[in-house]
């Protein structure tokens, strides 16, 4: 493996659990998401012909794994998630903050994962719509109307207008649509 491109791998590793989290909006899940990556990354690493496009081929592949993971959670039916306990009342020390970091943090887990991913593509990491239409293949409108929808779902949320907005677990939520609305 050229230490160029492990370099690389490991500069891309910080966006890409930003990125999983989103779309999982779980700690654990996003971790196991990104070391499923790293490993089909370094097995498939021949295929990526241009390294400065390391990332958008990255976000690929864990949003592949992501889709994967839905169809066959899907397919096993309803599972609990042993991580939901350690939120439990009973379990756990109650928090030292409880700041508007934490508030944001909680409203965004209630969007959708279409919106989480549109709101973490164009704020956190930066892509334009063109970027992101063609890592996600979408139309660039559809682009733009998923984050107005998105930036106003999180607006809603923010001021507690969006109660009927609730985050399923990763295997609980539904496969990815072909229209991708």
């Amino acid at each position: 493996m050229p230490q160029q491109f492990a370099n690389a791998l490991v500069m891309q590793l910080p966006a890409l659990r930003r990125y999983a989290l989103a779309l999982v909006g779980n700690a654990a899940l996003a971790d196991d998401l990104v070391q499923d990556c790293v490993e089909r990354a370094l097995r498939q690493s021949a295929q990526l012909r241009e390294l400065p496009r390391i990332s958008g081929w990255l976000r690929r592949i864990l949003r592949n794994l992501y889709t994967d993971e839905i169809r066959r959670g899907n397919s096993r039916g309803e599972e609990q998630d042993i991580t939901e306990l350690a939120d439990h009342v009973e379990l756990s020390a109650p928090p030292t903050d409880v700041g508007a970091a934490r508030d944001f943090v909680k409203a965004v887990s209630r969007l959708t994962p279409e919106h989480r991913e549109i709101l973490l593509l164009s704020s956190v990491e930066e892509l334009n719509y063109r970027e992101i239409a063609e890592e996600l293949d979408i139309p660039v409108g559809t682009v733009m109307s998923r984050l107005a929808r998105a930036r106003e779902r999180l607006r809603s949320v923010m001021q507690g207008e969006g109660a009927e907005i609730i985050p399923l677990p990763l295997g609980q939520q539904h496969p990815v649509s072909k229209d991708r609305k």
